[in-house]
């Protein structure tokens, strides 16, 4: 399995967290597992770190690089450049 590891600073997270439920969907259908995990920084819990489960390491690339997803994180209010790694669980 591969996973996606993203972190960025949102300007509220009440308001990412209903844009990044919604669009769950979305990441099924573009190969994501569904087995998904968000964390806060407890200093900043406007800083968002993400862990998803997905396919295969082209289908998370693919997502990734989709620009529907950098419109919804606009619009979330995502507001530092992501993060990203790809990961595999050995």
């Amino acid at each position: 399995m591969i996973f996606i590891n993203v972190r960025h600073k949102v300007a509220d997270f009440t308001k990412w967290r209903h844009y990044f439920d919604a669009d769950l969907a979305r990441r099924k259908d573009s190969g994501a597992t569904g087995i998904e995990y968000v964390y806060r920084d407890l200093e900043d819990t406007n800083t968002v770190t993400i862990i998803m489960q997905w396919e295969n390491l082209e289908k998370a690339r693919m997502f990734v690089q989709d620009p529907k997803l950098v419109e919804i994180m606009k619009n979330a209010g995502v507001m530092s450049e992501p993060e990203v790694r790809f990961l595999r669980y050995d």
